[in-house]
């Protein structure tokens, strides 16, 4: 029978290798973040273009898209994906990407996590999402208030469905699939891996041999501010969205 207390922190939790299927961030753990923060370079002030604020606005996606509504607020739910969309929408424009893609990438950095059925290593959540993606599309890019042409919805779930599956692990298939949709599927794993500085074990944070983003490193700083404000506002009573919108004004982005 587990001594761990209902109240231990993240960090305590996963040190002890005990933690929860439900993670939520707790005061413990995001002070510890903070003071373990690396020597990032600051970001360059940036602001993202009216179409990108726009669609990052609106990627507090409803808790009815969500497999388990109690995820919603978790390390993994509406916060992670807000973020997880803005840095996609920052990677786009810092690599040239025309709107057409760059809400392609946002709306898929949304979406990605929405079929997770736990915070923990929940193998084929991207295969599920990706399926779900397909199925509600009409819902979804009227949720942005933009219209898909079937090539974004393609590339969107192609990107979902790659997510959380290394590089290294690729199949044929989904080498195939990567090469048809690569600009996309590259740039929101580099933008989920960016968010990692919300895990509660240093080897866990963002790590640019994952991914294949040039842009990847000169936006570590940002992404490590956005968890820090988002997060910390969150525990201070805002709700989800809002917090992660905050942290966005924040940083100048919207």
């Amino acid at each position: 029978m587990s001594t761990t207390p209902v109240t231990a922190s993240l960090i305590d939790l996963a040190a002890q290798g005990q933690l929860p299927l439900h993670q939520h961030m707790d005061h413990t753990t995001i002070a510890w973040i903070v003071e373990n923060r690396p020597g990032l370079p600051p970001t360059p002030q940036r602001t993202l273009r009216p179409t990108s604020q726009s669609l990052v606005k609106r990627a507090g996606i409803p808790t009815a898209w969500m497999a388990d509504p109690r995820l919603y607020k978790s390390i993994h739910g509406v916060r992670h994906a807000m973020r997880t969309a803005a840095l996609a929408a920052v990677l786009a424009e810092a690599n040239g990407l025309d709107d057409t893609d760059a809400s392609t990438a946002i709306v898929a950095a949304a979406i990605h996590d929405c079929q997770r059925r736990h915070d923990k290593d929940d193998q084929g959540h991207g295969d599920r999402a990706a399926i779900w993606l397909a199925a509600n599309a009409d819902t979804v890019w009227g949720h942005f208030g933009i219209t898909a042409a079937p090539r974004q919805i393609v590339q969107a779930a192609t990107a979902i469905r790659l997510h959380d599956v290394p590089y290294t692990a690729f199949t044929a298939d989904n080498r195939s699939d990567h090469a048809r949709a690569e600009h996309i599927v590259d740039l929101v794993k580099a933008a989920d891996a960016l968010d990692r500085y919300r895990l509660p074990k240093l080897k866990w944070w963002p790590d640019a041999r994952h991914v294949r983003q040039p842009a990847f490193d000169q936006f570590r700083s940002l992404a490590f501010d956005l968890v820090v404000i988002s997060e910390k506002a969150q525990l201070a009573g805002a709700g989800s969205p809002e917090a992660v919108r905050f942290a966005l004004a924040e940083k100048g982005l919207v």
